[in-house]
Order: C-alpha cells, then sequence, then structure tokens
C-alpha cells in the first residue's frame, strides 16, 4: 500500500459482523499488515445513513484505505416489504462513505456487492460484466438496485475525479460470528443452529425443502484474505467476484451432511419436502480471480463447517441468533 505521510490507516464499515471479523482476525495474523493501522466501526460508531456523522468518523479516523461492508441487510420477507428502506438507507450510506472518501482522500475503496444484484432472468455461470444485463428478482430490488449503484458510482467517480473505487462481489459466506437465527439468519448458520438443538434435545435434525438446490460457499476466511488482496493489490474499477469455483458448488443436502458431521449428530436427518427449496442455482464464474490468483488455496467446505460448528457451540450463549 502506498502511505499518507508515512501512515497506513485502513477502515472497514460494518467492521462487528461475521466479514469485518473476519478481515480483523486475518490481518491480526497478518505480517505484511503490522505497520498498518486498522480500525473497525460498528453502528455504535456513528450512523453512516447521516452525512454529518460520517464525515465526523473520516475526520476522527483520517483513513488512508476504506473497505466498506456496512448495509441494511435482511431476508427474504424483510426485503419484500421494505423496498424503500433497503433502497433509501443503503443509499445514504453508499453515498456518504463514497463522498468523504473523496473529499478526504482516501487513496482506495472496497465495497461490497452481492449475487442477488445479479439479473433475475439470466444464463450460468453469472459473470461481473452481466450486472447490468436485466431487472433483479422482484423480491429484493430495492436493496439490489441499491448495491448496484455502488457499481455505477465507482465508474463516475474514477472519470470524474480519478479516485480508485472499486467493489468484491462475494458468494455465500459462512463461518465464526455469523447470525445463528433459524428464522432471519442465512442457510449455513441456520443449519448449524438447528442440529446443535436436535442434538441437545434428542429431536430430528429438519431442513427445510429436498436439499437439491446448488450453492457456492466461501469460508469468512478465506474471503478476508481475498478483500484484503484486493485493497492492496487489484486496481481495475471493475468489480470482481470472490468465489470458489464452479466445480465446488454442492448442494444443500451436502451442506447439512457435513454440519451433521462436524456436530457429531448420530440423530435421523429429516428433510421436510413440502416446504420450498428456493433458487435451484446461482452458479458465479471465479475465472477472473483464478487467472489473477492461481495460487489461493480455499478451505475445504467440511474443513470451515467444523470450525463454525465449533466457534457456535463455544460461544452459544453469546452469539448473534
Amino acid at each position: 500500500m502506498s502511505e499518507t505521510n508515512g501512515k497506513v490507516v485502513c477502515m472497514v464499515t460494518g467492521g462487528s459482523g461475521l466479514y469485518g471479523m473476519a478481515i480483523r482476525a486475518h490481518v491480526d495474523s497478518s505480517a505484511e499488515e503490522k505497520d498498518a493501522t486498522w480500525v473497525f466501526l460498528s453502528s455504535k460508531d456513528g450512523d453512516l445513513r447521516d452525512r454529518k456523522a460520517t464525515e465526523a468518523i473520516f475526520e476522527r479516523v483520517r483513513p488512508t484505505h476504506v473497505i466498506h461492508l456496512a448495509a441494511m441487510v435482511g431476508g427474504l420477507f424483510a426485503n419484500m416489504s421494505k423496498k424503500v428502506e433497503f433502497y433509501r438507507e443503503n443509499m445514504l450510506m453508499n453515498d456518504n462513505v463514497m463522498e468523504c472518501c473523496r473529499i478526504y482522500k482516501v487513496q482506495k475503496l472496497v465495497s461490497c456487492l452481492s449475487t442477488c444484484i445479479f439479473p433475475d432472468k439470466t444464463t450460468y455461470p453469472i459473470d461481473e460484466t452481466m450486472i447490468h444485463d436485466g431487472a433483479p428478482h422482484l423480491s429484493n430490488e430495492g436493496y439490489a438496485y441499491a448495491k448496484r449503484m455502488i457499481d455505477v458510482m465507482n465508474r463516475c467517480y474514477k472519470d470524474e475525479y480519478g479516485c480508485n473505487f472499486t467493489s468484491v462481489i462475494p458468494t455465500n459466506i459462512y463461518g465464526p460470528h455469523d447470525n445463528y437465527s433459524i428464522q432471519g439468519g442465512h442457510v449455513v448458520p441456520g443449519l448449524i443452529h438447528k442440529c446443535y438443538l436436535a442434538k441437545k434435545n434428542g429431536t430430528p435434525f429438519e431442513v427445510w425443502g429436498t436439499g437439491s438446490p446448488l450453492r457456492q460457499f466461501i469460508y469468512s476466511g478465506d474471503l478476508a484474505a481475498l478483500t484484503v488482496w484486493v485493497l492492496r493489490s487489484y486496481d481495475s474499477t471493475d468489480p470482481i467476484i470472490l468465489s470458489v469455483p464452479e466445480e465446488k458448488e454442492v448442494t444443500i443436502k451436502d451442506v447439512a451432511l457435513m454440519i451433521r458431521d462436524a456436530m457429531e449428530f448420530k440423530g435421523e436427518v429429516k428433510f421436510l419436502t413440502d416446504k420450498a427449496d428456493g433458487q435451484y442455482k446461482k452458479t458465479a464464474s471465479n475465472e477472473k480471480l483464478a487467472g489473477l490468483r492461481p495460487d489461493f488455496q480455499f478451505t475445504p467446505m467440511a474443513e470451515g463447517l467444523k470450525k463454525a460448528c465449533d466457534w457456535f457451540c463455544a460461544n452459544y450463549e453469546t452469539c448473534r441468533k
């Protein structure tokens, strides 16, 4: 990284969640980051929807580099019922962070997008060139369009002001420090919590749906390492998908059985086939990443799930659930 007055200050918004905590763990153990100061923000540090509060954060921290992870997020029902809020609040956060990065002459901004921004009607595998080829799914259009605009504004800031802004698009993330809510969390942490309770109560481990949908999952530690690499070494404005290869795609059934083994659950695994499966596949291409980082070794999913399960069991009383 280049320096400002001899000092590198990297600021991470949304620093207390699954992704942010993984970056914290990565930089704490990285010799390459020992000379940089890393600042991890949570919502307690200021409301990024508010321009003055955002300016106060930038004035205090004076970051030279920013990883922007903070967002209003939610499950399917929340996205469907609060489209205006998902659009407006994310647009406000993104606009305030990007403009403050310009004003405070931040050398590099990396923002986080989502695979849900891709067109609903598309061909697979999806890649970075397809983001704006059609409308996203109606269920989350507020959130998706707010995220898409990050990509648009990255180019606008580059063209008008020469800003070095880019974005990453992770596939499904899992790992320690997740939200393990059965109702409001994502599939992996929800299944880990269900399996934990099944083992504790001597009941079947129930999995909604047939287990047939395919997904790509990336361990949070791998994602953290790749995101820091993007911050240090990837200087294109164009977004980059951070994902395991297509051939590492697994079924939800595969995931459930790996969680069963990691939790050493000996009871029945029951697939509730009357429940909806959701979208069958969302296959993303990691060809661009593989071309730039052919050396990168992804954590095998069984190994990553074991780490996630062990962390959940050790932190059951205090973790988000």
